[in-house]
């Protein structure tokens, strides 16, 4: 493949004297490109320089100015060369501090640099790209602002402006042919050394990120506007993902009780949409379909009698809805807005229904003042809606400093106020609720916001922290993008459609998020209309290089169309841990591995295993049959609880008899345990645990016959003081040859590490999902309580270990009394699933938790297209036993 020039292309890096800046200056540099090194650091920048020219192909300068003054940096480029192509927003800093703890100053720094840094630098780049017509820039997320992360509200605040910002360059510039992208990079950096383990930064090479970021800036690539993900050799694209959502009949009985009856459709990703614009949902259909609806049910009421609710910007429009629906239910209301007139007359219309109300009048911005006429007033604090906000609607290229800045702090930094003002109060308490308003232009970017999209960007990033920090506080954060007649959408919307959509259609939907009755955090919610729909996350599955080997620029353009792919293994991260999934796994990636070195017949080889694992996978070898009959197939379905009453599963006589699906578990127990481990350093079975269960069913199961399984390793993981094992059995039916059962097992020796492995596991598909439970109520929840004699039944089909049935042998395991089997609970539940939506074709679980013989058995269901994820719990103590379980319905 050609390799792609960059050729007296002008490039501009911030933040570029070391970490992904210095990478992607040497990289431009070495492709023939001009350079302007930017970095606050004269010895960092001027090194990267020198090592640019003295490579003889491409040219550098330094330039030392604060990224704030991106006027000065573009003006040295220009009068240098000429012209600017290519604008690298790379320049970052770290402040991270709980929310708690977070200074007003930690807060400023962290924007100034990243956002207000990032608009300086494009704002003066952006005439001069206009009118050349062409340019590229790239924006620089981070997944603590995709998904929130503890510890970072100002970071992942700042960082998830970027994204809508690069969305909104982007169609201001298309027709320009500017194009504007954001990339989430996680890269080893003097940043990342404060906060990630030298283990792990010695496999996130800067360098990894570079094919990512020179491919998008680019002649040869077309996209713009997008999100992407990347590190360690890995790369994955993100777009919203949005569920089908539900509609209200817009009557007096569309009320936060109405809402909490059907939260569980709202958040129902079954058929979703994946929207890119902001006109990607029909609001006026909805506005007909609300029409021609039945009054709403209203299950049991929601108020809010003896609570107190701050709205911001509430002198009109939706925060005026806001506060006459809590007077009617019942609240102390704060109104707080910058016209007294305004806030005043709002106050009398909530005292008229009945509630008591006050005014606090002055800007958002004053989030201190505002709490505090609150708890003077009412003597308490229990929800905030930040709501206020102004319009600066401009062109980019218009767009002046003041009304960037105007638009943003009102916006960010007021919401930023009063959620810091109230946060002490709440964790006090124990008890907060948290809505903060975005937007559509801030989910996808908008013409002539810019300064709109990026502010309310930025608010879902801060919730989305402030989520995962009150979450133990039971402080529940959540976002809204509401779409309403109101004084501001008045400028830009016809008067007819400001009177249809009524203020009063978003704010029951505010008020169930706002209520005790809620248990959502960390959601995003699209509301018009009486429609109301969720929003998460779809990242593509992405393609992954290995890890020890360079990848260029050339390797991923080869790649884009498998990288960007979203088909049916893209994924829903919702956090960073999960985020970053992808890219850990492939830390073991170090080239081929389908076969070994030494070219056996080994499908399970790895050429970065050492020799006592290799040895192993070839040596280790299990077969053996299992004939059975339907008396053993009705001794399994008894044994995970079957009952009488079911006579198509205890009743070989019955036209339907059959085996539950987690049968499959049953046959290759012996051979599968058979597997000799006595190979790790210092194992002892005693120290074994059972980890992960993966069954999958290839064929109908037979209720009787003779099943051939063989069973080998096929990865083994040194975990430091642990070893984590995984072995694959095949089951075959010996008549026909047919595979019947697949199992993957994955059992943790204690004390048996330290054997030089590799760390990390590969993906294995629905084996190795993390089957996160989606953030809404389950869907269907069963409840079984076993008998006393479950264990004595259940190990008659084959698990005879002592430790389920002898009181002694369970002491020395640690046990007070013997414990009920692993897979026999796993089967309980798999029967609540087979039961619920009828057969599957794969169940995975993990084994986190023990059930005694007599407890109750509680499996929580979620369905999520085709898969029922699934958590399964122990009743009487409480705990989960089974986690990142799910099935795939057949």
């Amino acid at each position: 493949m050609a390799e792609l020039s960059f050729k007296n292309k002008i490039i501009i890096v911030t933040g570029a004297g070391g970490g992904l800046g210095k990478s992607y200056s040497t990289f431009f540099g070495s492709r023939g490109a001009k350079v302007l090194v930017n970095d606050f650091s004269k010895e960092a920048a001027d090194k990267v320089v020198k090592e640019i020219n003295d490579q003889g192909v491409g040219e550098a300068v330094a330039n030392y100015s604060d990224v704030t003054k991106g006027g000065e940096i573009v003006k040295q480029a220009m009068e240098k060369w000429g012209r600017v192509d290519v604008l690298i927003n790379n320049a970052g800093i770290l402040r991270d501090k709980s929310f708690a703890a977070m200074s007003e100053k930690e807060w400023d720094q962290i924007h100034a640099v990243h956002v207000k840094g990032s608009y300086a630098c494009s704002k003066a780049a952006w005439p001069i790209m206009r009118k050349q017509k062409y340019g590229r820039i790239i924006m620089t997320a981070s997944a603590a602002g995709i998904y929130g992360n503890f510890g970072q509200a100002n970071y992942s605040s700042a960082k998830m402006g970027l994204v809508s910002f690069a969305k909104t360059l982007a169609r201001e510039g298309a027709k320009y042919n500017i194009h504007a992208n954001a990339i989430a990079p996680v890269a080893a950096s003097p940043m990342t050394e404060t906060i990630m383990p030298p283990e792990m930064l010695k496999s996130l090479s800067p360098d990894m990120i570079v094919p990512l970021v020179a491919y998008l800036c680019h002649d040869a690539t077309e996209e713009n506007g997008q999100l992407f993900e990347g590190g360690a050799g890995w790369y994955g694209k993100l777009r919203w993902e949005r569920s089908k959502g539900v509609v209200f009949k817009t009557d007096d009985s569309f009320t936060p009780a109405a809402v909490k009856a059907r939260w569980t459709e709202i958040n129902d990703f079954t058929n979703p949409t994946h929207p890119a614009n902001i006109t990607d949902a029909d609001y006026l259909s909805y506005l007909e379909q609300a029409k021609a609806l039945s009054t709403n049910k209203q299950p049991s009421p929601v108020r809010f009698d003896n609570q107190t609710v701050v709205i911001t910007g509430a002198g009109g429009g939706l925060g005026r809805a806001y506060a006459l629906m809590y007077a009617k239910l019942g609240a102390n209301v704060v109104v707080n807005d910058f016209s007294k007139e305004a806030a005043e007359k709002v106050v009398e219309e909530v005292k008229a229904l009945g509630a008591r109300a006050i005014a606090a009048v002055c800007s958002a911005e004053e989030g201190e003042k505002i709490v505090k006429i609150a708890v003077d007033m009412f003597g308490a604090l229990h929800a905030v809606v930040c709501n206020a906000g102004i319009l600066r609607d401009k062109s980019f290229a218009a767009m002046t400093d003041k009304e960037w800045d105007d638009c943003y702090n009102i916006h960010v930094k007021g919401t930023y106020a009063v959620c810091k003002a109230a946060w002490p109060v709440f964790r006090k308490q124990k008890y907060g609720r948290i809505v903060n308003t975005a937007s559509s232009v801030g989910v996808h970017g908008n013409f002539g916001q810019a300064n709109y999209s990026t502010a309310k960007s930025a608010i879902i990033g801060l919730t989305k922290t402030l989520a995962i920090e009150g979450k133990k506080y039971n402080i529940l954060a959540n976002c809204l993008v509401p779409n309403a007649g109101t004084n501001m959408t008045r400028t830009i919307w016809p008067e007819e459609m400001v009177q249809a959509f009524s203020p009063s259609f978003v704010a029951p939907i505010v008020g169930y998020l706002t209520s005790d009755s809620n248990e959502t955090t960390q959601g995003l919610y699209e509301v018009s209309a009486g429609w109301c729909a969720s929003y998460r996350w779809q990242r593509s599955y992405g393609f992954a290089f290995p890890v020890n080997k360079k990848v260029s620029p050339e390797q991923v353009k080869e790649k884009w169309e498998v990288i960007t792919r979203f088909d049916d293994k893209a994924t829903n991260p919702s956090s960073t841990a999960e985020s970053l999934e992808s890219i850990v796994e492939n830390f073991s990636n170090e080239g081929d591995s389908s076969s070994s070195s030494s070219g056996d017949s080994n499908p399970y080889a790895d050429s970065s295993d050492p020799e006592i694992v290799a040895k192993a996978k070839k040596e280790a070898i299990e077969t053996g049959e299992y004939t059975y009959s339907e008396r053993d197939v009705a001794l399994y379905n008894l044994g995970i609880g079957a009952t009488e009453k079911e006579l198509d599963l205890v009743f070989e006589g019955d036209s339907d008899f059959q085996a539950v699906p987690t049968f499959g578990v049953i046959p290759q127990f012996a051979v599968s345990s058979g597997l000799p481990l006595d190979w790790l350093p210092n194992f002892s079975p005693m120290m074994l645990l059972h980890g992960e269960q993966f069954l999958s069913i290839k064929a109908p199961i037979p209720t009787s016959g003779t099943l051939v399984s063989d069973a080998r390793f096929s990865e083994v993981l040194d975990k430091g003081k642990a070893a984590a094992v995984t072995s694959i059995t095949t089951t075959r039916n010996k008549e026909t040859g047919e595979v019947v059962f697949e199992n993957q097992s994955t059992v943790f020796i204690r004390g048996a590490g330290g054997f030089g492995g590799k760390k990390t596991g590969g993906d294995r598909g629905a084996a190795t999902a993390v089957n996160k439970p989606p953030s809404r109520k389950p869907d269907h929840v069963v409840e079984e309580k076993t008998v006393p004699t479950q264990a004595a039944i259940y190990r008659l089909s084959g698990d005879y270990n002592p430790l389920h049935v002898d009181p002694n042998f369970a002491k020395v395991g640690g046990f007070d009394q013997p414990i009920l089997h692993g897979l026999c609970f796993f089967g309980i539940s798999g029967k609540h699933i087979f039961r619920k939506y009828g057969a599957f074709k794969d169940i995975k679980v993990r084994f986190v938790g023990s059930v005694y013989p007599g407890e109750t058995v509680v499996t929580e269901m979620w369905k999520e297209g085709d898969k029922v994820i699934f958590v399964t719990k122990c009743k009487e103590r409480g705990t989960t036993v089974l986690g990142a379980a799910a099935a795939t319905l057949a």
